[in-house]
């Protein structure tokens, strides 16, 4: 099954919470069983991959359930239901989630005072809306991936409607950034120079110039993709230069009988289609800068332990 969200949650953490005191990681496991998760959804993690999307949503299902008051945390790291969370129990509720939440005072207080920070002015909510079934975390994850969804389309638009030669140049910028090429002044020398024999471009794959990669780019519009018979050409290239390394660079797609020539080869050819060209773009800052950075920050554990 998927992994529930934390709304989904709340009640099965307040459940192995009336046990006895427990810890996160713990209780997850637990769940995990009740729910028979497979491994794989145990150890999925967030798109930032830096928590489980498990451990995540429990610690957000017990941390409105402590706000609420039906949860105690006795010391650092550990919670237990409390009295009025086994009250809530004993009346065998067949889901908790925010809207049961919102009847108690407690838990009204904190979403009220959350619902009216003030901001620069501005009246924001940092509380999620009772119909949200995902994360804080999860909500930064998916703005995240729609910005730059976005911003890789625009950035393949754009680079179709430039120029070969600033085509060329932007390979140049992005080897340059991936560490290849030696310097900008070196790379951009051989790249777009060779015009012969197939090869578009020979990068140094490090700063003596001890191993080469020739370069292959085809600005294609988006429904021309790449052929098996352009990889064959790439390649025979290669034999002619006595290469064993290429990279072939479009901004459109590959074939499914190109990909599949490609991955038998004795040669190392790396494809790049647009997709993965404009992810590389955005991963090693080409053609885009930096717009906002939005600090996320948590409770510092050892600060408060005890001394």
């Amino acid at each position: 099954m998927a992994i529930p969200d934390y709304q989904s949650l709340m009640l099965p953490v307040l459940r192995v919470a009336s046990q006895g005191e427990t810890r996160v990681p713990l209780a997850s496991q637990k769940i995990a069983d009740e729910l028979d998760l497979t491994e794989d959804e145990r150890e999925e993690l967030l798109p930032s991959g830096k928590q489980r999307i498990l451990h995540n949503r429990i610690h957000w299902a017990k941390f409105y359930l402590g706000k609420a008051g039906l949860i105690d945390s006795p010391k650092r790291g550990v919670f237990v239901t409390s009295a009025a969370g086994m009250a809530l129990l004993s009346s065998k509720p067949l889901f908790v989630d925010l809207n049961i939440l919102k009847t108690y005072p407690a838990f009204v207080e904190f979403y009220n005072s959350a619902a009216t920070s003030d901001v620069s002015d501005q009246t924001i909510s940092s509380f999620p809306p009772v119909t949200l079934s995902i994360t804080p975390e999860e909500q930064i994850d998916a703005a995240h991936a729609t910005i730059t969804a976005a911003l890789r389309a625009d950035l393949l638009a754009r680079i179709l409607d430039q120029s070969p030669s600033f085509f060329e140049r932007l390979i140049v910028d992005l080897l340059v950034a991936m560490g290849y090429g030696g310097s900008h002044e070196n790379a951009a020398l051989r790249l777009g120079k060779s015009g012969d024999g197939g090869i578009d471009g020979v990068v140094d794959q490090d700063r003596l110039g001890l191993d080469r990669i020739y370069v292959q780019a085809k600005r294609y519009a988006a429904h021309l993709s790449v052929g098996r018979p352009d990889i064959q050409g790439f390649v025979g290239s290669l034999v002619g230069f006595g290469a064993t390394k290429g990279v072939f660079v479009t901004t459109s797609s590959f074939s499914a009988p190109a990909l599949e020539f490609a991955r038998g080869l004795q040669q190392r050819i790396i494809l790049i289609d647009g997709n993965r060209l404009t992810e590389l773009m955005t991963e090693f800052g080409v053609g885009v800068r930096v717009s906002r950075i939005v600090e996320v920050k948590r409770l510092d554990e050892d600060f408060f332990a005890d001394e």
